[in-house]
């Protein structure tokens, strides 16, 4: 497995946010969690990333490595796993481009990176439309791609997105998520916290369901599709 999560537990000063959770994710998967407002899905991601400090007895393991033993930006640049956060958190007062390039400041293969600037572009033709545009300019729906890429650049072992569907119209949402399968494609394994449920498990391979700081349900995204419990709970009947 390339990352192994055992016992996860995570806490804002008193308050238990995660309750010991445990699941895995295989090279190349796409893996999405799914759960109500609240529930733990941006606190496993930001755990992750090491944005948060797990609790004493967690267990992460990223491609045999001890992920606790890493900083957030060791994460990155060593790890190559990227995080896409709720909100975008894209700078504003910086070009389309100049978001891209800040997001290799740990990568020295000046060739790679001209590559991977254009498969980008590639990905995203809107973006090389917006080339020389301020960030907090673009729609919703451009900085969301800006956002994919930025983390497509710093890192692509893993990419973790924080409900990349958020505030997009229906079509640039089916847009994005097959911007996504490209990327996945290449070889990007996928973690994905979405709100939309459906869309979600339509797209991911595997599925986990969090309630309350606990993985309550996990199974084929196909068969949590149909699972009367995540159907009355989370797709409307």
């Amino acid at each position: 497995m390339q990352l192994v999560i055992e016992n996860l537990r995570v806490s804002y000063d008193k308050i238990k946010a995660l309750h010991g959770i445990d699941f895995n994710i295989a090279k190349g998967e796409i893996v999405c969690i799914i759960g109500a407002n609240g529930a733990g899905k941006s606190t496993t991601l930001r755990a992750i990333s090491r944005l948060l400090m797990a609790d004493s007895g967690s267990r992460m393991e990223f491609e045999g490595k001890d992920l606790l033993q890493y900083q957030p930006d060791k994460v990155v640049s060593e790890l190559g796993i990227s995080h896409v956060p709720e909100g975008r958190r894209l700078f504003g007062n910086l070009t389309v481009m100049e978001n891209l390039k800040l997001a290799t400041f740990a990568r020295k293969d000046r060739e790679e990176i001209k590559r991977d600037t254009e498969q980008v572009f590639t990905i995203f033709p809107r973006l090389k439309e917006r080339i020389s545009q301020m960030a907090g300019t673009l729609s919703g729906g451009e900085q969301q791609m800006l956002a994919v890429g930025r983390a497509y650049m710093s890192g692509r072992n893993m990419m973790l997105l924080d409900e990349p569907s958020m505030g997009l119209a229906p079509l640039l949402m089916l847009s994005m998520f097959e911007a996504l399968k490209e990327i996945n494609r290449e070889g990007t394994t996928i973690l994905l916290v979405e709100q939309n449920a459906r869309l979600a498990l339509k797209f991911a391979q595997r599925a986990y369901v969090i309630e309350n700081g606990h993985l309550v349900l996990e199974g084929p995204s196909e068969e949590l599709l149909t699972n009367p419990e995540v159907k009355k709970a989370y797709l409307g009947g």
